[in-house]
């Protein structure tokens, strides 16, 4: 090992160091990487900020970071996904669990109209935990299907972490995309599969809604999913079919679904100056801790890397020669340890460069690697100690103990470790999706523009970007 390799690995141990004492992530990156790098390469460390931070800034992706926030902001403003529960819950009242069923379909649909996590799960906390402890379901089962339900927008597209991950790992978004429906439907099928075989086995657990809080017009059953589900369903397929079929970029998508989550915010008649002021602070301050954490992380991994110290991580682990998959689980274990102190951004952004040049290495494909890490991280937002969810549920349910949540979630956990197995062992569950729809662009010989369009996509470039070196 080099001196300057040396180096990099004291900077990220000191990095590690410093996030668990509570420093703050995004200055502590810059910080360490002009102390650790002019002590390693000079007054070149400037230099290489300077480029890095171009580079990125030419990275029209990321402009769909806070155009797909602010359409999250928006739809949790315009009420959709109370329109959406009150239908399920009219349509499913008769069934056993009917509450925990409205809950996970209820977070299946909104995953694919925003990708926040925080308002998704604060939004059925409010909803769906009245009801529920009225009719007499389980706390712990109740808690648990609100904050796994809830965590859906995270893998689902269209995820804002796709939209990061997408230039980390070289790959398209739009291939990201369709490779998170298979894992995001399976981990929603197998919620549902754990929730209805409880509540049939032990109705107690689940009962049917009350028969005299039930609707029995059926016109009015028709309206209520008709106004509820049908719009919704049109802006998702506006802005993830634009999309998945190469008629727009994921920039262009995210405008379109913005601007129609404004128009589904007035035509519901819940647009105020106050709702829009506040969709657009909360956008502002989500996306600006993204951005700046890609920034300052960008910059951290470029001097890491030039140091050497990422080449030595990776001959390290190579030379142990294990199996390839061997080395994929360890890789996931560890993204999976290192997401219960660290939100996504700073996973996706500091520690998956570390371990993309090992994988790489080893020739797995980096579109089902990406479905993989989704699946992981998503996972992370139900480990304690950070367990964000449950915390966000906690704010609004005042009755639910954190020992009550976290017991709830646990169960959760595990279907979660199921649906990493199983991606693991079937890898079409991710891969099927995007390469059928790429044969079947090739096949139709899809119109110029929009072949120019997905090469656009498919040829991402990595957030290193190699603008320094070629100076």
């Amino acid at each position: 090992m080099t001196l300057e390799a040396l180096v990099g690995l004291i900077m990220l141990l000191v990095l590690l160091g410093a996030i668990f004492i509570g420093v703050q992530i995004s200055f502590t990156l810059l910080f360490l990487a002009f102390l650790f790098g002019y002590f390693g390469m000079g007054d070149t460390v400037f230099d290489l900020a300077y480029f890095q931070i171009i580079g990125l800034m030419k990275e029209e992706l990321l402009a769909a970071v806070p155009l797909f926030v602010f359409m999250g902001f928006i739809t949790e403003q315009a009420g959709l996904m109370e329109r959406l529960f009150t239908a399920f819950r009219l349509l499913l009242a008769p069934v056993r669990g009917a509450l925990y069923l409205v809950v996970i379909l209820t977070s299946t649909v909104f995953a694919m109209a925003t990708g926040i996590v925080g308002a998704a799960v604060t939004v059925l906390g409010i909803m769906a935990s009245p009801i529920m402890t009225k009719a007499g379901y389980d706390g712990k089962l109740s808690a648990g299907t609100i904050t796994a339900g809830g965590t859906l927008g995270i893998l689902i597209p269209p995820s804002v972490m796709l939209v990061v991950m997408g230039p980390v790992l070289g790959v398209s978004v739009a291939d990201l995309y369709a490779a998170a429906f298979g894992p995001g439907f399976l981990l929603a099928a197998l919620y549902i599969l754990y929730l209805m075989g409880r509540s049939f086995y032990n109705p107690k657990l689940g009962p049917p809604v009350p028969v005299e809080e039930r609707v029995h017009t059926l016109p009015v059953m028709l309206w209520e999913v008709l106004v509820g589900v049908v719009p919704l369903l049109g802006l998702i397929t506006a802005t993830l079919g634009s999309i998945l079929v190469g008629l727009a970029t994921p920039t262009e998508a995210a405008g379109v679904g913005a601007t129609g989550a404004l128009i589904l915010m007035i035509a519901y008649g819940r647009f105020t100056w106050a709702g829009l002021q506040r969709a657009l602070q909360s956008t502002m301050a989500t996306s600006s801790m993204v951005l700046l954490l890609a920034v300052t992380s960008n910059i951290f991994g470029a001097v890491f890397a030039r140091l050497g110290s990422a080449n030595w991580i990776t001959e390290t682990l190579l030379a142990f020669q294990f199996p390839p998959m061997l080395m994929l689980v360890m890789v996931l274990v560890l993204i999976f340890l290192l997401g219960w102190p660290f939100e996504w951004p700073a996973i996706i952004l500091v520690f998956l460069p570390i371990f993309y040049p090992v994988v790489a290495a080893l020739k797995i494909d980096l579109i089902w690697f990406g479905a993989l890490v989704a699946v992981t991280l998503q996972t992370a937002f139900l480990s304690p100690p950070v367990a964000m969810s449950a915390y966000y549920l906690k704010q609004v349910v005042k009755d639910w103990s954190l020992t009550t949540i976290y017991a709830g979630m646990f169960q959760f956990m595990i279907l979660q470790v199921i649906c990493i197995g199983m991606l693991i062992a079937f890898p079409p569950i991710a891969t099927w999706f995007p390469e059928t729809l790429q044969a079947a662009a090739r096949a139709q010989k899809i119109p110029e523009a929009h072949e120019k369009i997905l090469q656009k996509q498919r040829q991402a470039p990595t957030l290193e970007d190699d603008s320094w070196e070629k100076k």
